[in-house]
């Protein structure tokens, strides 16, 4: 993730909950905070809900975000289990209180990884809605994965969807297929599949063989129209 955004142009830092519990970074310098992947916790108490406690009951980290959130002219994404972070702390849609989205077990009760077909409809994404209307491959490995939603999502908010609406082209289950949804501004983007392990053509299990000689999947240029819309909106 970090080379991702490095190759698009950002000034990465690695920050770590100790970091944000300490005091020690409070996320004023930061414009776009990206949630990785990795089974935060061992997902023991369930997908995030550890990592999103980090955030709740800890004085120091719950302002640092609600902090960056509460500025204008911030990005934030959350992929797999930041996804599920997002969902779990309600930052996709915050006005919809304990009724926002949520994060559950996959239909197949199992840990999917497998490399799926996604289509990017149009929507208000800052980071992928300029992709509207590509199809392209991606990796995913969640083991909760399906989203769950109380109420009708906006169409222009949901940011991707699997090709398929079937099992295996829709890993988890998610009604509509829906694979990433976005806050109603644009400007926060949580998604199940790890885009930022199909930036270079080669780890693709499948690419076009007339693009063949790309150097970069069009990926990467979701963490691009992120860093210019930054750049733009910071003058």
């Amino acid at each position: 993730m970090a080379y991702s955004l490095y190759l698009a142009g950002f000034d990465v830092k690695d920050v770590h909950m100790t970091d944000l519990r300490s005091g020690r970074e409070d996320l004023k310098n930061i414009d776009m905070l990206v949630f990785c992947g990795g089974f935060s916790n061992s997902d023991v108490l369930g997908s995030a809900k550890g990592w999103a406690g980090s955030f709740k009951y800890d004085d120091k980290a719950r302002k640092a975000l609600e902090d960056f959130y509460a500025r204008k002219h911030t990005l934030s994404l959350g992929v797999c289990n930041g996804c599920q972070l997002m969902m779990e702390l309600g930052l996709i849609n915050p006005e919809a209180g304990e009724r926002h989205p949520r994060m559950i077990h996959n239909d197949s009760h199992k840990f999917e990884s497998g490399f799926v077909s996604v289509k990017i409809p149009e929507s208000n994404s800052i980071m992928l809605g300029p992709l509207a209307g590509m199809k392209l491959g991606i990796w995913v490995a969640h083991g909760e994965g399906k989203f769950r939603f109380p109420d009708t999502m906006p169409e222009d908010q949901i940011a991707l969807r699997y090709t398929y609406k079937a099992y295996p082209g829709n890993p988890n289950g998610s009604p509509g297929a829906v694979a990433g949804i976005v806050s109603a501004d644009g400007r926060h983007l949580a998604m199940m599949p790890h885009l930022e392990r199909a930036i270079f053509p080669w780890q693709c299990a499948e690419y076009p063989e007339r693009r063949r000689n790309d150097q970069l999947t069009p990926w990467l240029t979701a963490f691009v129209n992120a860093r210019k819309w930054i750049e733009s909106n910071k003058k």
